[in-house]
């Protein structure tokens, strides 16, 4: 790791070692439900590689990758390659140095070939850095977003990796973009933990929903105090135009209504498929195209408008993020709690966001995505942009109680949490039940 600063302010035993990272194969039959079903994942089971951090001192810290099945195994076999990079480390080092822990996992020479920092080796570096980042907020007794937020600017910035970012945001950029933001900290903490946060909710758009339950959910959504509703489009126009209308009567005008088209289609087909879809007024079109594709989104945002574009939740890292900025291919940023390497990569995310103005709306649902994101848009919130204006969170009425910790919503928005961590801990029950091939859920499946 780099011997730059320490940030750590919280005293550890020196003798305190990591001594595993745990790895499990966690799935959730979703898909017979079809719950998650979108253009390009028609049948999901909703999956996370779980990781648990251990300790000497009987600590411990909880993380995931998240994916949808298959694969899974994958993301296990990433987490249990990283491993060894973390077992026997000091743990007062690792908590002292978390920019340079991330470094260790995105850095190592012959693992970095796999990417670099993108793709299984990457969700896995992120299934770590944020089970180590939980860890740090149980021994610090505070919940992440506040642990973040009590950061000095300087401690903050020891944590980003600013070596391809410096031509968009340097580091004194960074430190006057924190700066400002500090004098306001103490009463936005107070706000947000009166008020909460603001969130929407995509429950009732998933495609294989029927009329019925589109309608029914999105009304529903209104009534539970949400502002914004997100529909699943691309399979098919005629399907489309029809959800649309039908969500548009249920909700009436004043709701907004986002879609979401997973990646289904290129370019062109993007701007002509918004265009038929333009009457309903939505108010953005997320994942249009390839999430690769830096300029075929600026193509897309320059056709579409005023229809906003949203994409972040399959970007690979920091500096896609930042050519996506400086290419303006994007009116809102959604960053996601593990694509990228975790809490650290994603702190440099949001003060790519901040230097350029652009919202971050976070990707959740999924598998303990709603309950680690909050953290970030909570941070972002408190110690960073210092507002929620169009900032919302998205929110999925799925699995959360399978976590100790789970997601608390009132009246369309978050309420922070207040536990030790990151949010990120299931029931050991959840884990033993739902584990594949082997747990009780999979093998009554297959037999």
């Amino acid at each position: 790791m780099s011997s730059g600063p320490e940030h750590s302010a919280t005293p550890t035993d020196p003798s305190d070692l990591i001594t595993a990272v745990e790895a499990v194969d966690v799935r959730f039959p979703t898909s017979r439900h079809l719950d998650g079903s979108d253009a390009m994942n028609p049948e999901p089971d909703y999956s996370a590689a779980y990781v648990t951090v251990h300790t000497t001192g009987g600590a411990t810290g909880h993380g995931l990758a998240f994916t949808v099945g298959r694969g899974n195994e994958v993301a296990i076999a990433a987490v249990r390659a990283l491993a060894p990079l973390v077992v026997g480390l000091p743990v007062d080092r690792v908590l002292g140095d978390l920019g340079g822990f991330s470094q260790r996992l995105t850095g190592d020479s012959q693992l970095r070939w796999l990417g670099p920092d993108k793709g299984a080796i990457h969700m896995a570096a992120a299934a770590i850095v944020n089970a180590v980042w939980d860890l740090y907020g149980r021994i610090a007794d505070k919940p992440v977003w506040r642990l973040l937020a009590e950061l000095s600017p300087e401690q903050l910035v020891d944590l980003v990796d600013f070596r391809y970012l410096q031509d968009a945001l340097t580091r004194g950029e960074a430190l006057e973009i924190l700066r400002r933001a500090e004098p306001g900290r103490a009463e936005r903490t107070a706000r947000l933990l009166e008020h909460g946060y603001p969130a929407y909710t995509t429950t009732p758009g998933w495609l294989g929903y029927s009329d019925e339950k589109l309608v029914r959910l999105s009304k529903q959504a209104v009534a539970d105090g949400f502002g914004l509703i997100k529909l699943k489009v691309g399979a098919d126009l005629g399907d489309d135009l029809r959800r649309l209308r039908l969500a548009r009567e249920a909700v009436g005008p004043g709701v907004r209504i986002a879609v979401d088209a997973n990646q289904a289609w290129g370019v062109q087909q993007a701007i002509g498929w918004m265009r038929q879809l333009a009457p309903y007024e939505p108010y953005w079109i997320e994942e249009p195209t390839s999430p690769d594709d830096i300029l075929g989104h600026a193509a897309v945002r320059r056709a579409v408008a005023p229809v906003k574009v949203a994409t972040g939740e399959h970007v690979h890292n920091q500096v896609m993020f930042k050519q996506m900025l400086q290419a303006g291919s994007l009116d809102v940023l959604q960053l996601d709690a593990s694509r990228t390497a975790g809490v650290t990569e994603n702190v440099a995310i949001l003060l790519l966001a901040a230097k350029f103005g652009v919202p971050v709306c976070p990707h959740a649902g999924g598998v303990g995505l709603c309950e680690m994101v909050q953290h970030l848009a909570m941070f972002d919130y408190v110690a960073v942009s210092g507002t929620t204006q169009d900032r919302v969170i998205e929110y999925v009425d799925h699995l959360h109680e399978h976590f100790t910790d789970p997601v608390r919503i009132r009246e369309g928005r978050y309420l922070a949490p207040t536990a030790a961590g990151l949010s990120a801990r299931m029931w050991p029950d959840s884990i033993a039940e739902h584990r594949y091939p082997d747990g009780p859920v999979w093998s009554g499946v297959a037999a």
